[in-house]
């Protein structure tokens, strides 16, 4: 049922973000069983996420995850309530339309978001709005785990270690239903928000991606049935499907880490104990995703600062747009960092090894400052998540928490051989080169002859001396 008017005192507004689901929503559950009415609301306010305001991959996310979320209240006979500009002005006036007295929202992370979320509590507060900020996107809050001197972790092994022996256990909340939803008129469009980008580069992404909590719930079914059992093993395959592709639908909270968990310990309950997969690999991936928001919330500074305070005497190779530009259309010459950059451009996504190798090769190789890379992937990935994105790019260039170290420079050659070894990844996303075998594909500047007939580049540097060049600036560095 949804109601329209009269306002009613006992009505809760729930602010959606970055919590796109109605399934495990403890934010929403909750609404719905304390009050009478309830009215979902989308309030677009990215500006006040700046200077992290999503990027187009995201936009795109975004908006056909709000389509999707609109769909599953809709079933409800409920509506999303969506509104555009300036957070709190909004919600003052919805409060004062509504007659509501209370509002939920699910906690994010990010600095600015923390920031923004502290203030918007304190202004309704002071105006006598009952605020709930609830868990729900984390298998433990940044701030529950701590070392034995009681200070944050920054190594990932005594932190999943510690993480491992706290895991959920208590089932997912079903699908939340309100006793009566509260719709009020004023609500936008969707497709007001301009979400959704200009340009047919989009076309890539809606072909390998479902937004929405339908589209995580059937990947994750695909995830269990087909590569849980030899995930250890699979997910450095980029040519496989071996690994979730769950990460944007985490990003967006269309499901969340607790159901994960729950469902791939219920798919290994029914299955026979010797065909029984282990979880433990997977499961620390997701534990990387919690390290990683733990670091961002401990060490806020971190997107834009080096986390080993020692790299900020390195020294980065001046600014080259035009080798930054090959780099982000994947003409580098260097096949399996091409491949990868243009499967991050068609689809919005790359597989986790070749994202290292990319990221490896811009920071090492090229010796360009990871904030290139970074904002890079910030625009382009479905899945760009500032928690996960800063910590990925530190650890491959060496100055983040539990870091590779620097002098580990991926040689892509031989990353190719040994992890695509028919070259079935790089011929998918080379087509000019898909004619050339396996062993030739892998090193095609052996043939210039080749190379010149079908256009594509020479590599752009010499992998072995630009990888002495980078190990002689950190050489170069003081000790800690």
């Amino acid at each position: 049922m949804t109601k329209s008017f009269p306002t009613n005192h006992d009505t809760a507004l729930v602010l959606f973000r970055r919590d796109l689901r109605l399934t495990d929503h403890p934010a929403l559950a909750a609404a719905c069983a304390e009050h009478e009415c309830v009215l979902p609301l989308y309030l677009h306010s990215s500006h006040e996420e700046a200077p992290w305001s999503p990027g187009g991959a995201s936009r795109w996310w975004l908006h056909h995850s709000l389509e999707a979320l609109q769909r599953r209240l809709a079933a409800q006979q409920a509506v999303l309530h969506i509104a555009q500009g300036d957070c709190l002005p909004m919600l003052r006036a919805l409060i004062a339309t509504s007659g509501a007295r209370t509002v939920y929202w699910s906690r994010r992370y990010e600095p600015t978001a923390i920031a923004h979320d502290t203030a918007l509590k304190l202004a309704l507060r002071g105006e006598g709005i009952t605020v709930h900020s609830v868990p729900g996107n984390l298998w433990c809050e940044p701030w529950q785990l701590a070392t034995m001197e009681g200070q944050p972790y920054r190594v990932f092994t005594p932190f999943w270690r510690k993480l491992r022996t706290q895991l959920p256990t208590e089932a997912p909340l079903p699908e939340a239903h309100a006793r009566d939803w509260m719709q009020l008129p004023g609500s936008l469009p969707l497709d007001t928000l301009e979400l959704l980008p200009r340009i047919p580069w989009s076309a890539g992404l809606a072909e390998h991606w479902q937004p929405g909590e339908a589209g995580a719930l059937e990947l994750l079914d695909v995830f269990a049935d087909d590569a849980l059992a030899d995930y250890a093993g699979g997910r450095d395959l980029p040519a496989r499907h071996g690994t979730s592709r769950l990460s944007p639908h985490l990003h967006f909270g269309e499901i969340t880490p607790r159901q994960i968990l729950y469902a791939l310990q219920a798919c290994a309950g029914r299955m026979d104990a010797r065909r029984r997969p282990d979880l433990e690999p997977y499961l620390r991936e997701l534990g990387w995703r919690e390290f990683a928001h733990h670091l961002l919330y401990h060490f806020p500074k971190t997107p834009t600062e080096n986390f080993n305070s020692r790299f900020d005497a390195f020294h980065w190779a001046d600014d080259n747009p035009a080798f930054l530009r090959r780099w982000q259309q994947g003409r580098t010459g260097i096949p399996l960092v091409d491949a990868g950059m243009r499967e991050l451009w068609h689809t919005g996504w790359m597989h986790n090894r070749v994202r290292m190798i990319a990221a490896s090769f811009l920071t090492k190789n090229l010796r360009m400052h990871w904030h290139h890379g970074a904002r890079w992937f910030w625009d382009t990935l479905v899945d760009a998540d500032l928690a996960n994105n800063t910590l990925g790019w530190q650890w491959v260039a060496g100055c983040g928490a539990d870091a590779a170290p620097y002098f580990r420079v991926f040689n892509p050659y031989t990353q190719a051989a040994k992890f695509d070894p028919e070259a079935s990844y790089l011929k998918r996303w080379l087509p000019e080169l898909a004619q050339l075998p396996a062993k030739l594909l892998h090193e095609p500047w052996r043939d210039p002859g080749a190379l010149s007939a079908c256009g594509y580049p020479l590599p752009m540097v010499d992998i072995g001396a630009t990888r002495e060049a980078a190990l002689r600036q950190w050489q170069a560095l003081s000790p800690r």
